[in-house]
Order: C-alpha cells, then sequence, then structure tokens
C-alpha cells in the first residue's frame, strides 16, 4: 500500500498509549483517541502528538476514518465499539480478554468472519523472545516429542489495590481474563494450537477492595492505596471474580503423537518461594523458562543437567527496540497484524477465533464443576 494505515486507539491508559507507540513502531499513523474523561483524552492525544481526542466512539469511527482500532480498554467495554468497528469496515486489533463473556466473544468473531475483516488477539507474550527461542527447539526436536507443560506463577498482589474493574466478572477482570490468556497462548504457540480438553478450579480469596476515586491508569493503581485502612469513613466494593486457579488441559501437537498434558497454576494472591516459570517437558529433554510469562533466561535439560541457552542472534535481533516486556510484545503483534493487512508475508498471529474459544473456555473453568464428591468413600 502506499498510504500509512490509520489507525484509531480506544482507551487512554497503559494499554492504549502502548498500543498507539506499537503501531506507530509497525509503521501506521495514530490519527485519533477516545476515553471516557475529557481532559484525559486531551491531555494523553497532546503528549502524544494525536491530532483527534474525543469520547464518543460513533464520532470517532466517522471523523477519522480509521483502517484499524485498536482497543485497549477493561474487558467488559469491548463489545459495542468493536462491534461499531467491524459494521464501519475496520481491522481490529483487540487486547485481552476479548469481552465480558463468551457469548459477546463468539458473536465478534462471526461478525469480523462475515464482514471480512483481519482481527488481533494480544493475548501476545507468545512473543518473549525465550518463547520464541523454546518454540523453535521444540519444532527441532531438542526435547523429543512435548510430553507436558507446567505453567507457575504468585503474584502476591496487594488486598489494598483500589477495588476497579479488575475486581469484577462483568468488566472483564479476573485472573483467567488477565494471565490464563497470556499463559494459555504461549502454551499453544509453542507446541500446537489446538485445544482437547480442559478442566479445572477457580477460587475468589479477595472478597473486597477499598474504593478510591482518581485512579485512571490500571499501571498506577498502586499509588491510591489508602494509607487508613480502618477509617470509617472508607468505602468498600465487593469482588465477583477469581484471583486464582488451577486448570488442566490437554493440547493436540503435531510434534508429539500423544495429547500434551498442561498443568497452569496461578495464585494472585500469595507469596511466591521461588521464580515464577514455564517448563516444557519432553521424551529426551525439557525447557525451563524464568518468569510467569517467559520472559527470562532459558535453560535446556541435556545430559542429566540444565544449561542456560543464549538467545539465537536471529530472534535477538527482531526484538522491538522499545522498553518493557509488554511493549515490545505488542509492537511485535502489532508489526505482524500490519503486514498481514497491507497483504505481506508474515507469520501466523492468534486472532478472534483464539479470542472467542479462550473466553468460552474460561467460562467452562469459572463453573467449578468438574470435581468428584468422594467424602462418602470407606
Amino acid at each position: 500500500m502506499s498510504r500509512k494505515l490509520k489507525v484509531l486507539i480506544s482507551g487512554t491508559g497503559f494499554a492504549g498509549q502502548g498500543h498507539a507507540e506499537a503501531f506507530r513502531g509497525a509503521g501506521a499513523e495514530v490519527v485519533g483517541i477516545v476515553g471516557r474523561t475529557p481532559h484525559v483524552v486531551r491531555d494523553v492525544a497532546e503528549k502524544m502528538g494525536i491530532p483527534f481526542a474525543g469520547t464518543d466512539w460513533a464520532e470517532a469511527l466517522a471523523t477519522c476514518q480509521p483502517d484499524i482500532v485498536s482497543i485497549a480498554t477493561p474487558g467488559g467495554a469491548h463489545f459495542e465499539p468493536i462491534r461499531q468497528a467491524i459494521a464501519a469496515g475496520c481491522h481490529v486489533f483487540c487486547d485481552k480478554p476479548m469481552t465480558e463473556s463468551a457469548e459477546t466473544a463468539v458473536a465478534l468473531y462471526e461478525q469480523a468472519q462475515a464482514k471480512g475483516v483481519k482481527t488481533a488477539y494480544a493475548a501476545s507474550f507468545r512473543y518473549a523472545p525465550s518463547v520464541l527461542h523454546a518454540k523453535r527447539l521444540v519444532a527441532e526436536g531438542a526435547i523429543g516429542e512435548p510430553t507436558e507443560i507446567e505453567c507457575i506463577s504468585h503474584f502476591n498482589l496487594e488486598r489494598e489495590i483500589p477495588f476497579g474493574w479488575s475486581h469484577r466478572r462483568e468488566e472483564g477482570g479476573g485472573r483467567l481474563n488477565n494471565n490464563f490468556t497470556h499463559t494459555l497462548s504461549i502454551a499453544c504457540s509453542v507446541v500446537g494450537e489446538t485445544i482437547l480438553k480442559v478442566s479445572g478450579e477457580v477460587r475468589d480469596d479477595l472478597g473486597r477492595a477499598p474504593i478510591v476515586e482518581g485512579v485512571h491508569n490500571f499501571a498506577t493503581r498502586r499509588n491510591f492505596i489508602p494509607k487508613n485502612l480502618d477509617d470509617p469513613a472508607l468505602k468498600w466494593g465487593e469482588s465477583n471474580v477469581e484471583r486464582s486457579y488451577t486448570v488442566l488441559a490437554q493440547l493436540d501437537s503435531p510434534f508429539a503423537e500423544k495429547p500434551v498434558s498442561v498443568l497452569f497454576k496461578h495464585g494472585g494472591l500469595v507469596p511466591r518461594f521461588h521464580e515464577d516459570h514455564i517448563v516444557f517437558y519432553g521424551t529426551r529433554g525439557a525447557i525451563y523458562i524464568k518468569g510467569h510469562y517467559g520472559s527470562g533466561a532459558l535453560y535446556l535439560h541435556k545430559d542429566g543437567g540444565w544449561e542456560e541457552q543464549p538467545l539465537p542472534a536471529d530472534i535477538a535481533a527482531a526484538v522491538p527496540d522499545v522498553k518493557g516486556e509488554t511493549e515490545q510484545c505488542w509492537h511485535h503483534l502489532a508489526r505482524e497484524f500490519v503486514r498481514d493487512i497491507n497483504g505481506e508475508t508474515g507469520e501466523p498471529y492468534p486472532t478472534f477465533r483464539e479470542g472467542s474459544q479462550y473466553q468460552q473456555i474460561i467460562e467452562i473453568i469459572r463453573k467449578n464443576d468438574s470435581w468428584t464428591d468422594v467424602s462418602g468413600l470407606n
């Protein structure tokens, strides 16, 4: 294409600003940004040099005439802006979770298919350099046939973080929406995208959180933790979504005859004893990556011991030159999305197909109905 693709951003916080920079890095033009609060969206637009700023999404679509919309708000606010954007013929880049429910996610996937627009689903830590390295090693047979995967993380999040969208299921909150989506995407990207079976258990072990005014940016929410939690004037909001989960899954892999077993274990409120990690086990070895999203060093088990592996030069060279793991992954996905829209050959990336599948799987897990009562056994 001879002209730059035009991008309209929904969301003014950490994700909205990160998406804008990612699309600029991919060679697109950010023509507008929309937010809830007039002075906030004006300030962000001025700071980032974005020509249009507004609070009315329909008006922004009509005024900016974007080729792409980038959705960077909490999941509960995704459905209507995406529906309108697809109807207008826009391609859609959407952060996780896709929406707040399986029903709405499937509806958007089907609408996008019918309209013929392209979609990208930003469960994007699959693009962490060590994850890309692990994917290559598995494909090369470095661990034989993959047999199982272990994804373990404990975040020890402060219970006093101010009440907001992350505490409410209907607003796209919960650890499945905002943690599991990434680790599931990582597991699928390395061993195979076909999810065969799933079973799980969730727990809301928070209960409530203090209500505090003025929190506009998710990344800075800790700055608003009240100094006196015993203040009788302090108001509290009730959490209705999981803070911890345990999920078992089976993935079909082109590299293995049998399904690959996966354990996803996440504790949002509990401390870690050792580092979070992801491990890929196989019939002839294993790959260990430090970090809850596989962003740390990679170790290969061979000859009876673990050896740290250097990142291949070509993977290192392709890492976007920006600070922050999250930002690097957004840049990578935006780059692939723009290439595809422009008709250039690139690598496959997650779309609304995966986004709607993940949302359906999350609802299945949240039912907590896979238990077998053994209390009556002798």
